[in-house]
């Protein structure tokens, strides 16, 4: 019997396995297919534990579809454009694509050492000037659709290095530039969207995925739909311009438009500036600057203080012509509806905390049951949008709140003062990068024509290699003469091009799509191949995608649709989410704690084999948990009783019946634990259940009285349910017992209902719910019977005392409950 040696076996058939094209995965129409989909990688230089966590689970799943007769198709691929690169040029003057290749080529060899059956085939790059071909491609289709555009937005701006700078350059509470620890401040920038607005309602509509509930909850409140009306303000001739101005408005609860007391601009509203009276002026602009220096979550978090100062300026209530000051506040966004609130601090618990510290009025006009006039001043602002009735409201005035939102909104459509509207908190998608490592934008800027598309046979617009990195940061697109210059398209003229790049969300938002075709230079992707595999059957990654790539990658598919591309509306119909692995101190990964578990020293020191085996079976794989570098013991112990138990040159000595039973009983229940488990991403229970597997066939190794035909199938089954777990281990013990190469290509074991039942079962006897007997009764006795052997207990009798039972409960196969 030789030594089982991880590191010989593994090398010995991951180049057969390439030698043979093993992992090569072509249309097939004589089996269903199955396109199973991990989350790329960035390439950062080195996989962790953590992409090993994610990508071993998900090949273990597409191999054991696979067997189960599935024609699959599972790719990888690298996300490979971002601003670590960036940084990794200008730290080491080093040329980020070559930093970025430098990288694939290291990653692709520790992903090959995980035995992963990825068709390499089908890699794609998303840098790869083949790939960004077709993203400008797309950009290009998604403006003929009216779906992209250009306009003023909000960037992180460092004065000192003249550069904007991504949400990660911006260090501190105090918002300073990583570089040189200049405060941070809002720059307005020209920059392009996608109108993923467009989509709001068919992305709120889970009806075609089988997804998380947990990602569809997340997704549902970031595009955030609320219905109520939009309202017209006007300006009132109070202030000191004679302009009237409209500020629309919209609200969840036009039922409380009479308790409207004061309105609020976000700093950044356009109508600020005109608005604003000359003695307010100073501190209007002083209170605009502070604001810039704050991100969105920041003034949004609902514990912060309140801050806001008044314009000087006056708005009219349209419903009762009050006239109400306009403050600016930074807790109103520009980002979400139109910019601008009408406060109600009587019935909004913002508003109310506002109003008590700047001394505005309150006026309640929702009722709460029980509460009357002699009460005094409300001590808190009343929510409910279902008890109590209007007060103070004209002619809704008694109406029940239950059914004053739509009254009053029908009211002020009439009156032609709102309407009832649909709102979202979703906002369109901001792609503008102003960086150099990313797929260009294809557009030129001409005096006369304006933003103008770069032809398809121009495409793609690539980046010039001849760079050179600032410390600053900025962009060197935005001072290479070669780049800029160029001409109209439309005129010929002279034109100028676009410096910025895409956001590399949108890299990742039709990957899926190329690979079934990386090298395809007519198609993103061929049409043969999407027709035969798309869409995706089963996706696995991070939960920390719900609401950015997940939300992205679906809108993305549906205006491929659009564009004639797809007939399907969603990328993935399935998506399963695995958890993360923590450090040994149950602490996230990190250099700087010290607790990173490095994959490719453990493969050195266990095999991949043994690693793979613990990281499906340490903890449940959508929970993750801390690493053991103890508990990868058990799985190394395994591996090495299979190991033994392959070669072993079983006699069978003297049969028993009974244990050959006992052995063919387990094999066939081993079979349907572990199919349930792959079936629902259980993969801790299934090695589990290979593992007691395993200590039945040790145990018949020490007395071989089982038949040679029972041994051989618990064997050969041992194997096969480990196949997807430990390829290689398995591939080699499959062909050392003198099978058929692969044992990939073999078909999934199938149990036998009748072999795996049980003879006898332990039966609980519970007496008012508490446990009070066991009993070893058959399997096969029915209920009538398994009640009477209950209630005959010594046990039981002993409880019921002489008293006749008021019900016996009876669950089949595991307990009797005896109500007394």
């Amino acid at each position: 019997m030789s030594t089982y040696n991880p590191n010989e076996i593994e090398a010995k058939w991951q180049h057969k396995w390439e030698e043979t094209k093993l992992y090569r995965q072509v249309i097939d129409r004589t089996r269903p297919k199955h396109y199973a989909l991990t989350m790329l990688p960035y390439p950062s230089g080195d996989l962790h534990i953590g992409h090993w966590y994610a990508m071993t689970p998900s090949d273990a799943r597409a191999r054991y579809m696979r067997m189960k007769g599935y024609n699959v198709l599972f790719p990888m691929g690298f996300d490979a454009f971002g601003l670590p690169a960036e940084n990794a040029a200008i730290k080491n003057r080093t040329h980020p694509a070559k930093w970025t290749f430098a990288n694939i080529d290291r990653m692709r060899g520790q992903l090959r050492s995980m035995g992963a059956m990825f068709d390499w085939e089908r890699e794609a790059v998303s840098a790869d000037p083949g790939y960004y071909k077709w993203t400008q491609w797309f950009f290009k289709k998604l403006m003929e659709l009216g779906l992209a555009y250009r306009k003023l937005s909000a960037v992180d701006f460092c004065p000192n290095c003249n550069t904007t700078l991504a949400r990660e350059q911006v260090w501190g509470e105090d918002r300073h530039c990583e570089r040189c620890g200049t405060p941070v401040i809002k720059k307005d920038l020209e920059q392009w969207f996608f109108k993923t607005t467009d989509y709001a309602e068919e992305l709120l509509d889970f009806s075609q995925i089988e997804w998380p509930e947990r990602v569809k909850v997340m997704q549902t409140n970031w595009i955030g739909r609320s219905t109520g009306a939009d309202v017209v303000f006007k300006t009132s001739d109070v202030s000191e311009t004679s302009d009237v101005y409209e500020i629309e408005i919209f609200t969840t609860r036009p039922d409380t438009l009479w308790g409207a007391t004061f309105m609020v601009l976000a700093p950044e509203h356009p109508l600020v500036d005109k608005i604003t009276t000359a003695e307010q002026r100073a501190t209007v602009d002083a209170y605009i600057q502070q604001a810039q220096r704050l991100t969105d979550i920041d003034r949004e978090t609902a514990d912060r203080e309140k801050t806001g100062v008044f314009t000087g300026a006056y708005a009219i209530n349209p419903v009762n012509q009050s006239h109400i000051p306009i403050w600016i506040a930074d807790y109103v966004l520009m980002s979400y509806g139109s910019g601008a609130i009408m406060a109600v601090p009587a019935h909004d618990e913002r508003d109310f905390e506002f109003a008590r510290k700047f001394g505005l009025d309150i006026v309640e006009v929702i009722r709460m049951p029980g509460r009357s006039d002699a009460d005094g001043e409300l001590e808190a602002a009343y929510t409910s949008k279902y008890e109590g009735h209007l007060v103070n409201s004209g002619e809704f005035t008694g109406t029940a709140v239950s059914e004053a939102i739509g009254k009053v909104a029908a009211w002020l459509e009439e009156k032609g003062i709102g309407k009832e509207a649909v709102n979202y908190r979703l906002r369109d998608w901001l792609i503008s990068r102003q960086r150099y490592w990313g797929a260009p934008i294809p557009v030129v800027y001409c005096p006369e024509h304006g933003a103008v598309a770069v032809p398809d046979e121009q495409l793609p617009v690539l980046l010039p290699e001849d760079v050179e990195f600032m410390p600053t940061g900025e962009s060197p697109l935005k001072f290479h003469e070669g780049f800029i210059h160029t001409e109209c398209p439309t005129c010929g003229r002279p034109a100028l091009r676009e410096t910025d790049t895409m956001d590399t969300f949108m890299c990742s938002s039709w990957y899926q799509y190329r690979y079934l075709s990386p090298l395809d230079g007519q198609h993103p992707f061929d049409p043969e191949e999407g027709a035969y595999w798309l869409p995706v059957d089963q996706y696995t990654g991070g939960i920390e995608h719900a609401t950015m790539h997940l939300i992205y990658t679906r809108f993305f598919t549906m205006a491929m649709r659009a564009m004639g591309l797809v007939n399907f509306s969603e990328p993935m119909i399935r998506l399963y989410n695995q958890g993360m692995v923590l450090g040994e101190d149950g602490e996230k990964m990190s250099k700087s704690r010290g607790n990173v578990v490095a994959p490719d020293a453990l493969v050195q020191k266990y095999g991949a084999d043994t690693v793979r085996a613990y990281l499906m079976f340490f903890a449940k794989w959508e929970q993750g948990g801390p690493w053991n570098y103890d508990g990868i013991k058990g799985p190394q112990r395994l591996l090495n009783d299979v190991w033994e138990i392959g070669q072993h040159g079983y006699q069978t000595q003297a049969e028993d019946e009974t244990a050959t039973r006992a052995l063919r009983r387990k094999t066939h229940q081993t079979i349907r634990r572990v199919s349930e488990d792959m079936e629902s991403f259980s993969f801790n229970t299934a090695v589990a259940a290979i593992m007691e597997l395993r200590n039945a066939l040790n145990d018949g190794r020490k007395a071989p009285n089982v038949s040679q035909l029972a041994w051989q199938e618990a064997v050969d089954t041992l194997l096969l349910l480990l196949a997807p777990i430990a390829p290689h281990l398995t591939e080699e013990l499959w062909a050392q017992r003198g099978h058929a190469y692969s044992i990939h290509q073999q078909p999934w074991p199938q149990w036998d209902e009748a072999v795996a039942k049980e003879d006898a079962v332990t039966l609980i006897v519970q007496v008012n719910g508490r446990v009070r007997d066991k009993l070893e009764v058959p399997a096969d006795l029915d209920d009538e019977a398994v009640k009477q052997i209950a209630l005959s207990s010594d046990k039981a009798q002993g409880w019921l005392d002489g008293k006749e039972p008021r019900k016996v409960i009876v669950v089949r196969g595991k307990l009797v409950n005896i109500v007394v």
